[in-house]
């Protein structure tokens, strides 16, 4: 039966990266191997000789000779434990979701678009990364990639020269958000389940994450691609929406902020702080729109104007713009992980994976897992998606929080991805935005990540030594 359903999953992955060529949105082949998973679970759990017990990271004592009625039991629980778990990332991602949509409903990006005055190409190219990389860090990596090639594509007119920008813009996203608890899925996994913290976090990955957005942006600026200028009219400012933009930036912007400090002050999960900031970001939304109308409420029917307020309610117009599809994806691919891990599929794999490349690594209780481990499962990130990689290594290791194990992993999946468009959200959104070819990328971009990847890697195993 396990190897049916590793059958399954490898199945499901392969439609899954596939998803271009054979025209299945993959959060399709997602949900079906998650419930064929689970589904084979039930039905074969009587042949299972192992069970691994995901609260307390450990095997469960004599599972085979339980009676079926106890094992069952033991699914089930399991069961609604990993959907607890998935779902306390999935409403933390709603909620970041809803903020930058209901920032977007007033404008307020516009208002970066506005500062961005020069028609240098090399300049252009350190605004854009910078800017990539510190708003990956405060909102996260795929919105922050959505919003800047938003701006690009308003600054650039040239299709040529704006794949140059957005393929750096991927780079610096994807490092931007590997040291920032919530700018990119992975970290956040492994913020939410403890393994890393705020501060950790930024002490071990900022200066990796920074080489890993800053020598391939100045390799890049040597390079022909970015020599000269663009055609550019400075005096061409497009003004803001609504006069709130700038305000609901900063309002949107500094609740996102106020989470870590949340968890950090109630040690609640921080999926609970970020319902705090959606309400708090919601409540100035809907006053600053009740003014809008209220301005022309002395004209026309009082009736009429609260229809058309309801109709055009921030909150609702930015509920109704989330990407539901890439939820259920997150909740399938999830899902399916936990059933490998259940079986203690992920777990036996991981003694033999700490065992297998004696190389220097991290000291983990008397063993070692090399450093050589960490940078293929990087290497892995940029072919199939670093979710259920993270997931995986939650479940392949139980070392302690903020081991330098889980820093590594978390530099090592977020920037990884950068190595292929297909193997990151942020590069998956610019190619839909820009229709980036594969192959392109592969031959302009990819070496100039790997470059980054790298480099990062050395700096953060010599930082290691010092921390």
């Amino acid at each position: 039966m396990e190897s049916i359903i590793i059958i399954v999953f490898v199945l499901g992955y392969l439609a899954i990266t596939l998803e271009h060529n054979i025209k299945l949105d993959k959060l399709i082949p997602a949900l079906v191997m998650m419930a064929v998973c689970w589904a084979i679970v039930a039905l074969g759990v009587d042949s299972f000789s192992n069970w691994f017990d995901s609260s307390n990271h450990a095997l469960v004592d004599n599972f085979a000779s339980l009676v079926h009625d106890d094992k069952m039991h033991l699914v089930e629980e399991t069961l609604l434990h990993h959907l607890g778990k998935t779902a306390e990332i999935l409403v933390f991602l709603l909620g970041a979701m809803t903020i930058v949509e209901i920032i977007d409903y007033f404008d307020g990006f516009s208002t970066i678009k506005n500062y961005v005055n020069f028609k240098s190409k090399k300049k252009l190219l350190w605004m854009f990364s910078v800017l990539a990389f510190i708003l990956s860090a405060i909102i996260d990596n795929l919105t922050a990639t959505i919003v800047l090639i938003s701006i690009l594509q308003k600054i650039v007119k040239t299709r040529e020269d704006r794949i140059w920008f957005a393929g750096l813009i991927i780079i610096a996203a994807n490092a931007g958000g590997a040291f920032s608890p919530i700018g990119d899925v992975t970290t956040t996994m492994l913020w939410i389940g403890d393994k890393v913290s705020t501060g950790m976090l930024f002490i071990y990955l900022f200066l990796p994450s920074l080489l890993c957005m800053v020598v391939p942006s100045f390799i890049a600026s040597m390079l022909p691609a970015f020599k000269g200028d663009i055609d550019f009219d400075p005096n061409e400012v497009d003004k803001p929406k609504s006069k709130y933009s700038g305000r609901m930036l900063l309002i949107g912007l500094g609740a996102i902020v106020f989470v870590p400090v949340f968890k950090t002050v109630t040690h609640l999960p921080p999926y609970v702080g970020m319902m705090l900031s959606l309400g708090i970001v919601a409540t100035c939304a809907e006053i600053y729109s009740r003014r809008k109308f209220s301005l022309s409420s002395i004209e026309g029917d009082q009736a009429d104007e609260h229809a058309e307020h309801a109709a055009h309610s921030p909150v609702h117009s930015s509920l109704s713009k989330i990407e539901m599809p890439s939820i259920l994806f997150f909740l399938g691919i999830l899902m399916a992980v936990a059933a490998l891990e259940s079986l203690g599929i992920l777990f036996n794999f991981a003694d033999r994976l700490k065992t297998s490349i004696p190389l220097m690594g991290t000291e983990l209780e008397g063993t070692q897992v090399s450093d050589l481990v960490v940078i293929l499962l990087g290497i892995g990130s940029a072919v199939i998606d670093n979710v259920p990689l993270v997931a995986a290594s939650l479940g392949m290791f139980s070392e302690p929080l903020d081991n330098p194990l889980w820093h590594f992993i978390a530099f090592s999946a977020g920037t990884g991805g950068s190595m292929l468009i297909i193997g990151s959200a942020a590069g998956v959104v610019a190619m839909g935005m820009e229709k980036i070819d594969f192959f392109w990328y592969l031959k302009k971009i990819s070496w100039l990540a790997l470059v980054g990847f790298l480099v990062g890697s050395v700096s953060f195993v010599i930082l290691r030594m010092f921390v």
